[in-house]
């Protein structure tokens, strides 16, 4: 049986500060530092497009952050498209806390299983109250809310149509414009 060391997100953060990690795509997600898969065309422009899209619809609501480390309890991963609370200049003196976060985005293609499990689970325990997943094989959306202990209890998948998000009730963010590929 092998035992693995547990990293705290304060250790990892001393891990990332010596430099040791520079240049090497990980993540840290249950105490675990585990390897980023490289981006594909159809992720990056995704990513790019619907995180300019949510910028037009967020103007003056939201800051959106692309790729970047939130601190969770014991995670510290880079969702593909984090929207958080304002102003962006707090982010100077700490990643996004969940109590800053409105929603997530990860786009999936060959990270699709641990998006809708493992991160759905990351997400729901720390309060996360809205996390989307654009699943790029599949053509859909998958919207999940009302996070518990052990995960969110609702799920809906959505391939048209329109959908707000719960922090933004009266923005529509239309299907078509997330569904790229």
């Amino acid at each position: 049986m092998k035992t693995r060391y547990k990293w705290t997100v304060a250790d990892y953060h001393q891990l990332v500060e010596t430099g040791l990690l520079e240049g090497k795509p990980v993540e840290l997600l249950e105490g675990e530092l585990i390897e980023m898969s490289p981006e594909g065309i159809p992720h990056s422009y995704t990513n790019r497009s619907v995180a300019d899209y949510l910028r037009t619809l967020l103007a003056g609501l939201a800051f959106i952050s692309e790729a970047h480390p939130i601190t969770l309890d014991n995670s510290e991963p880079e969702p593909d498209i984090a929207i958080v609370r304002l102003p962006k200049e707090i982010y100077k003196q700490h990643h996004p806390y969940p109590e800053d976060i409105y929603w997530l985005v990860e786009i999936a293609n060959r990270t699709l299983d641990q998006d809708l499990n493992e991160k759905t689970i990351t997400y729901a325990r720390n309060g996360i109250a809205e996390y989307w997943v654009i699943d790029l094989p599949n053509r859909k959306l998958w919207v999940f809310t009302q996070p518990e202990k052990q995960g969110y209890s609702q799920t809906q998948e959505f391939i048209q149509g329109s959908i707000s998000p719960q922090s933004f009730s009266n923005v529509s963010v239309e299907v078509k414009d997330l569904l790229l590929y």
